[in-house]
């Protein structure tokens, strides 16, 4: 049995985010799980995510970052809640801020794993760190605030 991604519980009608809504037929279906306190995505990025040969475009470091820290946020709210992910009222967010800082340039080829962990919930706002590693090399770092949608 597979287990479901935190996006695979997003309700239809929000399912088409270009960078994690598993209904986007072209978009990039970031998928996160937990991993005891901190949620995980992995991604592998394809020829075309290119920035210049042989590293990755940084706007798409941003996206993983962004989605992968707004789905984070959305399971640590039923967490929180003492809930399964999916169950009434569904807990969605979007993007208050995000900030990137590129520690490095980020391989093209090897698997991309994003790393985050909730720093804060605070009512509808929830902080969430995250880190971009390739091959175990920490290459950015983001942070995003994500507020709950009404």
């Amino acid at each position: 049995m597979t287990q479901k991604s935190f996006q695979d519980y997003y309700p239809e009608s929000l399912s088409y985010c270009y960078g994690c809504g598993p209904n986007n037929a072209h978009g990039l279906h970031i998928s996160s799980f937990w991993e005891g306190d901190a949620a995980i995505a992995t991604f592998h990025p394809q020829e075309f995510h290119l920035a210049f040969p042989g590293y990755v475009y940084g706007g798409l470091i941003a996206s993983l970052i962004d989605c992968h820290c707004v789905g984070t946020a959305a399971a640590a709210a039923y967490k929180e809640d003492g809930r399964e992910l999916g169950t009434l009222p569904q807990f969605r967010y979007v993007t208050g801020s995000l900030h990137v800082d590129y520690l490095k340039p980020t391989p093209l080829g090897p698997p991309i794993i994003i790393r985050a962990v909730v720093e804060e919930i605070k009512g509808k706002k929830t902080v969430v760190l995250a880190t971009v590693s390739v091959d175990n090399i920490v290459t950015a770092k983001g942070r995003v605030i994500a507020v709950r949608m009404p």
